[in-house]
């Protein structure tokens, strides 16, 4: 593949330089951590001409490479959407703090064996991945349209990637969450404890939550009766509020108020004292007089900023909606 072929390339030109250059000063270290680039890059390896959005990034810290699964209409021409599979790849180097980005669709056994019980005749839409410390399981939750609900979020749970195991139970409807309307994005807090997503069963689009009952184990919650949802403080409005993304004190959103870019741009809050800030707009570095859709924020450990990923149907792309990256500084 093209991102194995890059990073052996990368190790040999790594390994002789450093046997070419005994005799030299070693080279400094001029940046101890990582910086991603604040310019919006394009996953040119995702991308087709048809709509790519949703990416959903494997729970955890993203390192040299990560598997990613999204949304695509491509297998349909542009009809009705699937989840796909593919791959992130970046390098920084520590020297000339140059980075490199890279992608590439895949077809590892394993992902394509789990997205294949999710994928339906409709549109599945929103994937989210997770692990649960409490059993050692990890879980996947999608968002696919019904005919007697609409969008619907179902789940199921399996043995992480790391075993062999290339089955995996068919998906369960996630009960306290759905409702006859349109129910989609589903995104937890870091304990597991809180849910987020967004629903229009109050007319519009807003972000509601629900917490797991006291001493309930996730599989009972997730599979309990319809529960109240509560909708998140402070964020939403009388436009469409839309997936949600939660990570650690952030939420990152998408919404159609008015007073930003254009169509729908993505907007973060901060959890203080006990509730969510008003939302920001991310501005019009990542924001555009196009839609921005499904931000997903990330954290890497030897990098100073997180990173975050979109999709976004602004000029200049394949096609449809696109997946991009970005470096993002989000106030502490």
């Amino acid at each position: 593949m093209i991102i194995s072929r890059l990073f052996y390339l990368s190790t040999v030109f790594c390994i002789v330089t450093a046997l070419t250059s005994c005799h030299e000063e070693p080279l400094r270290i001029n940046h101890e951590l990582g910086i991603f680039p604040d310019s919006v890059m394009a996953l040119e390896g995702l991308n087709t001409e048809y709509d790519d959005y949703n990416i959903d990034i494997e729970a955890g810290c993203i390192e040299s490479s990560r598997q990613v699964v999204f949304s695509s209409s491509r297998g349909s021409a542009g009809g009705e959407f699937n989840i796909v599979q593919g791959k992130i790849w970046y390098q920084f180097g520590q020297t000339t703090g140059y980075f490199r980005l890279y992608s590439e669709m895949t077809s590892d056994t394993f992902l394509g064996n789990l997205i294949a019980v999710f994928n339906t005749s409709a549109d599945e839409f929103g994937p989210l991945r997770f692990f649960n410390s409490r059993n050692g399981l990890e879980y996947m939750a999608v968002a696919t349209l019904t005919e007697e609900n609409g969008l619907d979020i179902v789940f199921t749970s399996y043995i992480p990637t790391y075993s062999p195991a290339t089955h995996f139970d068919a998906p369960l409807p996630a009960t306290p969450f759905n409702s006859p309307h349109n129910d989609a994005y589903l995104s937890l807090g870091t304990t597991g404890d809180t849910a987020w997503f967004c629903s229009d069963r109050g007319g519009n689009f807003d972000i509601y939550c629900i917490t797991r009952p006291w001493q309930s184990e996730l599989d009972e919650w997730f599979t309990s009766a319809p529960a109240p949802a509560v909708k998140a403080d402070s964020i939403n409005s009388s436009h469409d509020e839309k997936c949600p993304f939660v990570k650690g004190r952030y939420m990152v959103f998408a919404s159609d108020v008015p007073g930003g870019e254009g169509g729908f741009d993505l907007y973060y809050s901060i959890f203080r004292d006990g509730k969510w800030s008003s939302p920001v707009n991310m501005g019009p570095e990542i924001n555009s007089p196009a839609n921005e859709f499904r931000p997903v924020l990330g954290i890497d450990l030897k990098f100073e900023n997180q990173f975050l990923v979109f999709s976004s149907d602004r000029p200049g792309g394949k096609g449809g909606f696109d997946l991009y990256l970005t470096g993002i500084s989000l106030p502490r």
